[in-house]
């Protein structure tokens, strides 16, 4: 496929998924850079419904960097424990808290260089940071949807998701790197599913070279159902949220 090509292709994904997802979001409730970093490292190997089960009551009994940092081990693995591996989740987030309050003044720094000190931190996580929580484009997110989906839309061959992230990243503009990694990773949690993808219902049918049914309706109508189902957190069609990797 000639860069020309490719150009073009990544123009009508970009598109057709700002359709679907208007609002760039994530799904894990959070109400600042801190709480939505906690809540990225908690979501490995779980799901961001679990983790919106349990983050309520932790950042009710800690507020802050300072009060994470200081916590007992034992109370916060009690509170964590619902989203896996909770003995090293537990830990990390308060490394993390207490790497903020020795290093950063207790704030959540906005370069890449600097969240990728923090213990739990990868380049995953500190994407998800700077990207919804500043507004910063240092990369694209890349979990376990984002690599599926650039795979099956032929923009990398790779599993690796360093390797994904960095021909993302020469596809896509910088100043989509924000929206194509988010939307992608909810493209891929409810239509583009890792063993029954609907591609009859996606709106990337046309432009998706393994696409394996034809389109039904036209890719506008596809684009506004499935927009139905993200914003209703896969509720509209009884989805239940996919565990992704995290980092």
């Amino acid at each position: 496929m000639d860069k020309a090509e490719v150009k073009q292709r990544s123009a009508a994904i970009s598109k057709r998924l700002a359709r679907e997802m208007p609002t760039v979001l994530v799904e894990l409730d959070h109400a600042n850079p801190w709480q939505l970093l906690i809540a990225t490292i908690l979501s490995a190997q779980s799901n961001d419904k679990t983790i919106n089960r349990v983050t309520p009551a932790l950042f009710a009994a800690y507020p802050s960097p300072e009060a994470l940092a200081l916590a007992d081990q034992s109370e916060v693995e009690a509170i964590v424990k619902p989203s896996g591996f909770f003995r090293n989740k537990a830990r990390a987030i308060r490394e993390t808290s207490r790497a903020l309050v020795e290093h950063f003044n207790g704030a959540v720094p906005k370069t890449m260089e600097e969240l990728l000190t923090l213990p739990g931190v990868a380049r995953k996580t500190a994407n998800v940071v700077l990207g919804i929580g500043y507004g910063v484009a240092s990369g694209v997110v890349v979990d376990t949807h984002v690599g599926r989906v650039a795979r099956r839309l032929e923009l990398t061959t790779h599993e690796n998701p360093a390797k994904v992230e960095r021909e993302l990243m020469a596809i896509f503009p910088s100043s989509a790197w924000i929206e194509i990694g988010t939307r992608m990773v909810l493209h891929g949690r409810y239509v583009c599913l890792a063993r029954a993808p609907t591609c009859g219902e996606c709106c990337l049918n046309e432009v998706c070279p393994t696409a394996e049914t034809p389109a039904s309706k036209s890719w506008t109508a596809r684009a506004d159902a499935a927009r139905l189902v993200i914003e209703s957190r896969g509720l509209a069609q009884g989805h239940s949220v996919v565990p992704t990797t995290s980092g």
